[in-house]
């Protein structure tokens, strides 16, 4: 059977970079890929966390944006964006330049930084 293509985010889905981090914005030959997905199904949504692959380096990312179609009040993205974060769920960059979805605010305590860095809501 031919199923088809996956909008969501597993494992070796490619993803964008959405902060200003050094990391996340110098030029490199291959993007940035998904290597874990840090919840049971092993799919991510937005506000899941994951494990990316960029430039030779293993760093945990927050995703802030999907392709795939969601609940009626989540927004669709042309792309699927991350934001890198540290270990201790403190952001890397210093700002954010997509709009990020507002169903983000209804879990303030655990991105209560990585929203305060943003700067529109969708």
């Amino acid at each position: 059977s031919v199923t088809g293509a996956c909008q969501a985010i597993q494992k070796l889905t490619r993803v964008r970079v959405v902060d200003n981090s050094t990391l996340g914005n110098t030029p490199y030959h291959r993007p940035p890929k998904c290597i874990h997905v840090y919840n049971k199904t092993g799919v991510g949504k937005v506000g899941d966390k994951i494990l990316l692959a960029i430039k030779g380096e293993k760093k945990k990312a927050l995703i802030v944006g999907h392709k795939m179609p969601g609940s009626s009040m989540t927004p669709r993205f042309d792309s699927n964006n991350v934001v890198l974060i540290e270990d201790n769920g403190n952001p890397i960059g210093t700002r954010i330049k997509t709009p990020i979805p507002y169903t983000l605010r209804k879990r303030e305590g655990e991105f209560s930084k990585v929203l305060a860095i943003a700067r529109n809501f969708v």
